[in-house]
């Protein structure tokens, strides 16, 4: 074959040499007869380069031909990575003459075949332990270990796929045995102790030791004879030890246990009222008879009057609550402390119920701001009433049943109607106004022997007056009336409030026209203070007809009880009454002494000595005389002085004629 003859050659660098030595690679020798080629011409002067226009790249400037009679420059020696076997220069290469050889390069040494890798003695199936490593097992298996091995040298035998095994597991060192755990303690001591032995108790941390108890108070002597002092002087008696009173039971008693809505109630029989006159003219011997009837009667005893509150002194429960004002109270518990100071001291139900009464008027007032300008604080519990120290009614009303009711008291608050503030009577032939049973609030306590009183303290506090001004002033009788009376005023939501001694739940029409079926009489605030019933006087009338005539027109009152007194009761001896009258035609202003049997005040005055139309006709009580008190002053003395000027009056009822 012809290309066996051709050389062959191991590396790049020897054919590189090869075709360096070849003739073609060598400028031919100038042939005779043919003209040289021109010298090349002259190097032109290349500026200095400045700086290069903004987007385009500089230019090199293009290289000078060789010409064909410069000579070449020698080639390059190649450096070859084969040397012969004597260790001298490679022979595919001859070193210039006159230039020093370099020292060969040493040639890359194969490196040594890596051992062949045993493969392992456990098959991969083989369950391992929890010392094994899936990560480092699996990293170290491919595709080609798996197959076949590899080796380095050219006398290893071929791979042969073995299965491969996981090295031996790790001996681990004999652990010390674990502590019996307390269950095989008690365990194992119980299989040790003796059947008939009783187990051993828990074991308890033993409690603190207990603080020393005071000293024993030494004992009261059994006897009330006063204790002498080593001295010889006696100390004053102790007075008797008052117990609290019991606590009220856990479950509140509902109405019906409190004998509400039961038919088997009987009402208690009307109590027999006063004798009133068949007519507005009685006659001398009925009036006789009534005086003798009042001055044969036997006294009272004072006993007796404990049962009728308009009478009864209440001075020591006045006192008491007038002793503890909000500032002396308690931050954090204020009802049960009220409850204690209130009502501790006095035995009587009633006279518990009275304090609370009286300790509202020293120190809550009507909130009058927030009434007129809608912002009355809602949600407030007794406590901070107390502490603001103004409500309106429901906040009276609750801080009442909240102290009384931690007293012991039986008390509710009731809810309804009142005729108090923005109350207008129904005029005759107007018509009734719409049911509407809400917008006051009062209270019922129950009172000695188990009666059920109804009380008003927001309107016993204080009442409005000119220009809608608060007067705080201590109105008794919203506590002392009966609740008969307290009715006229009072119109509960539920018909079961009423606690009228008849049983009888007044309609809503008879409440808003009243007894009198029409505007009634003006009733001053200054009547009740004396003792005067507002149910029970005539004419009952706003207005009154003017006679012409000689009839006679009666104008009477009565008071509240019968052994009611001024100098007991009120502020201090009986007061005289008179009638203020216009005379014929309005012409002769008169004031006629009222008369009196210590029960009933009356006059009678003739139709045409009342005034004219549209003139008033006013009961009026005698204050001042000259200066003086006019308390005391009888009928007979008036008429002796028939006094005309430098009176003071306070008024009672007035009348309009028509």
């Amino acid at each position: 074959m012809a290309d066996d003859g051709e050389p062959r050659f191991t590396t790049l660098a020897e054919r590189i040499a090869a075709l360096n030595q070849q003739k073609n690679f060598q400028a031919p020798p100038p042939t005779a007869g043919k003209r040289p080629p021109p010298p090349p011409p002259p190097a032109k002067l290349v500026p200095k380069p400045g700086p290069a226009p903004v987007g385009k790249s500089p230019t090199m400037p293009p290289r000078p031909a060789r010409a064909a009679t410069d000579k070449v420059p020698p080639p390059l020696p190649r450096r070859t990575t084969t040397h012969d076997t004597n260790g001298d220069q490679p022979s595919s290469l001859a070193p210039a003459p006159g230039r020093a050889v370099p020292p060969p390069v040493p040639s890359r040494a194969t490196p040594p075949a890596l051992p062949t890798r045993r493969p392992s003695a456990q098959n991969l199936s083989v369950r391992r332990n929890s010392n094994a490593s899936d990560i480092s097992q699996l990293s170290g298996i491919s595709s080609l270990s798996l197959s076949r091995t590899k080796s380095g040298t050219p006398n290893t035998v071929p791979d042969t796929p073995v299965p491969r095994k996981l090295p031996p597991t790790l001996d681990q060192a004999d652990l010390p045995p674990l502590p019996p755990t307390r269950r095989e303690l008690e365990a194992a001591r119980a299989k040790e102790a003796p059947e008939s032995a009783p187990p051993l108790p828990t074991r308890r941390i033993a409690d603190p030791p207990q603080p020393s108890l005071p000293p024993r108070l030494p004992s009261r002597p059994a006897s009330n004879s006063p204790v002498v002092a080593p001295n010889g002087v006696p100390s004053p008696a102790l007075p008797a030890r008052r117990l609290p009173p019991p606590a009220s039971s856990s479950r509140a008693k509902s109405a019906l246990d409190c004998g509400f809505g039961s038919s088997t109630r009987k009402p208690s029989p009307p109590p027999v009222p006063p004798p009133i006159p068949l007519s507005s003219r009685p006659t001398i011997a009925e009036i006789d008879a009534a005086a003798n009837r009042v001055a044969s009667a036997p006294p009272k005893l004072p006993n007796q009057t404990q049962s009728c509150l308009p009478c009864r002194d209440f001075s020591a429960a006045d006192t008491l609550a007038s002793q503890h004002p909000t500032s002396s109270l308690p931050r954090h518990d204020p009802i049960s402390h009220l409850a204690h100071v209130l009502c501790a001291p006095l035995a009587s139900p009633t006279d518990k119920a009275r304090a609370v009464f009286t300790w509202c008027h020293h120190n809550i007032v009507y909130d009058v701001h927030g009434l007129f300008n809608n912002c009355i604080p809602r949600g407030q519990t007794p406590a901070e009433t107390i502490f603001s120290g103004k409500a309106v009614c429901e906040g009276f009303a609750r801080v009442y049943e909240s102290i009384a009711s931690r007293a012991g008291l039986a008390c509710v608050v009731v809810g309804g109607h009142g005729k108090g503030l923005g109350f207008a009577p129904t005029k005759k032939g107007e018509p009734t106004p719409k049911m509407d049973p809400t917008g006051h609030a009062w209270n019922a306590v129950r009172i000695d022997g188990g009666e059920w009183k109804l009380i008003d303290a927001c309107w016993g506090a204080g009442a409005l007056g000119e220009g809608n001004k608060y007067n705080q002033r201590f109105a008794p009788e919203f506590f002392t009336m009966s609740n008969e009376r307290f009715g006229a005023t009072h119109f509960p939501g539920d018909p079961r409030h009423w606690y009228r001694k008849d049983g009888r739940h007044v309609g809503w029409e008879e409440y808003i026209l009243g007894p009198a079926r029409d505007e009634p009489a003006d009733w001053m605030g200054d009547a009740s203070k004396e003792g005067l019933d507002e149910t029970n006087f005539a004419p009952l009338q706003k207005h009154v007809p003017v006679g012409r005539g000689t009839e006679m027109v009666r104008f009477q009152v009565a008071k509240v009880c019968e052994h009611w007194t001024a100098e007991r009761n009120g502020a201090g001896k009986d007061m005289l009454f008179v009638l203020s009258v216009g005379g014929v035609d309005g012409q002769n202003q008169d004031l006629l002494p009222v008369e009196t049997d210590g029960f009933w005040y009356w006059v009678d005055v003739e139709a045409r000595q009342l005034g004219r139309a549209g003139e008033h006709v006013v009961l009026m009580g005698c204050m001042t005389m000259d200066g003086r008190s006019a308390r005391g002053l009888t009928r007979e003395e008036w008429k002796a002085k028939k006094p005309k000027g430098g009176l003071g009056y306070t008024f009672l009822v007035r009348w309009e004629l028509v």
